[in-house]
């Protein structure tokens, strides 16, 4: 995890590794900020969806229980997501390096769409 503090914030980037234990053991809400289509297409089991285009950081739930981790598809979103939270007076949270993309590239599992029905199915790569 790489740290950097902004003001009296921390801003945080978790690696893949890092956010797959943390979510596998429920330590996270993991939050996506991608579209409505990109989620429905292909998503990570369990993380909740807000969009960027609807994102308002006021609105993220507190993290006294868990910590919030955001992610996109390449980790560019999820980013300046993260940094519009902190401006929004959150002073501690974390995105996912390299997004959705670093996650089927290290092979975690994650809801696609099935190109046969159309609907979803659990890819265990």
């Amino acid at each position: 995890m790489h740290s950097e503090t902004i003001g009296a914030a921390t801003f945080e980037t978790w690696s893949i590794d890092e956010v797959a234990d943390a979510f596998a053991a429920n330590e996270i809400v993991l939050i996506d900020v991608r579209t409505i289509p990109e989620y429905a297409f292909q998503h990570i089991e369990g993380a909740m969806l807000f969009p960027m285009p609807f994102f308002d950081a006021n609105k993220l739930p507190g993290q006294s229980d868990k910590r919030i981790v955001l992610h996109c598809g390449s980790g560019l979103r999820s980013e300046k997501m993260a940094r519009a939270a902190i401006e929004a007076g959150i002073d501690r949270i974390a995105h996912m390096e390299g997004g959705f993309g670093a996650w089927k590239e290290a092979r975690k599992p994650y809801i696609g769409t099935s190109m046969s029905t159309g609907g979803p199915e659990r890819v265990n790569t």
